[in-house]
């Protein structure tokens, strides 16, 4: 176990119901976000034995899962592992695929008890999501890291199919252009044409739904995103927005992603 010296924001503030938390860097964030949710993770355990996480990838998660695992002090055995999207049609081996993406950086990392993989290339996609449903809903979700994609989505709810009253769990969603130029830009896809039009993605309902919601969003690439989510209409437009809702969530950025504030 790495002992890390706490890490403070540079400034807090709160949008509604959302607490956000500034950072110097995003090194220091990633820091203290590991920090909080190491802690929160053994209360969990210390408490009833047992948790259930969703974890998101992208770009911006890479230092924050590096500095948990780093951290240590966490009995992974006991701990379900979830995420939150996968392209519709790619194989678990692609080099974009976020089962790969988890199993690498997490699962072969810290042997969870169990890490339940969306399966993009399943024969028939909505049996999938039925299945994926279906193990969502055997145990309550304790923990939900997500991002904030650029156009302002989570997980794979771009703002033209996002829905804050959805009543399924996980859905099959078209990507919207924005999102698939992200793909492109962050080096997963050579081009457009290479990148999936759809996903299965957990809704956003199923991700405001765990107990505790931990949004981590650094970079400048997402400063516009992070505007229209924190100043803008509570609205699809900017799927984040709802997170001004989630009085058991908080936002982590850096001083880049909140820099058009």
């Amino acid at each position: 176990m790495t002992t890390v010296s706490s890490v403070m924001p540079v400034k807090t503030f709160q949008v509604d119901a959302l607490p956000v938390r500034v950072y110097a860097s995003q090194a220091d964030l990633s820091q203290d976000v590991a920090r909080v949710v190491q802690a929160y993770l053994r209360e969990v355990l210390a408490a009833k034995g047992s948790a259930a996480a969703i974890l998101a990838t992208g770009n911006s998660q890479i230092k924050f899962l590096e500095a948990l695992i780093q951290l240590g002090g966490v009995d992974w055995s006991k701990i379900t592992l979830f995420h939150m999207d996968e392209y519709l049609g790619i194989s678990g081996d692609h080099k974009a695929s976020f089962r790969r993406y988890m199993r690498e950086r997490v699962e072969s990392r810290v042997k969870p008890r169990a890490f339940h993989y969306l399966e993009g290339d399943a024969l028939l996609p909505m049996d999938e999501c039925d299945r994926y449903t279906a193990l969502l809903k055997a145990q309550p979700i304790d923990l939900c890291c997500l991002g904030v994609g650029e156009n302002g989505h989570l997980a794979f709810n771009d703002p033209p199919v996002a829905n804050f009253e959805d009543k399924r769990q996980v859905t099959i969603a078209k990507l919207d252009e924005k999102c698939r130029l992200q793909q492109v830009g962050e080096g997963h896809f050579p081009g457009m044409d290479a990148v999936p039009q759809y996903a299965l993605t957990l809704t956003i309902p199923t991700l405001c739904s765990a107990k505790k919601v931990i949004c981590i969003a650094p970079e400048k690439r997402k400063a516009q995103a992070i505007k229209d989510a924190l100043q803008g209409p509570i609205s699809t437009a900017c799927p984040a927005s709802i997170l001004r809702k989630q009085p058991h969530a908080t936002m982590f950025v850096d001083t880049d992603s909140i820099s058009l504030l």
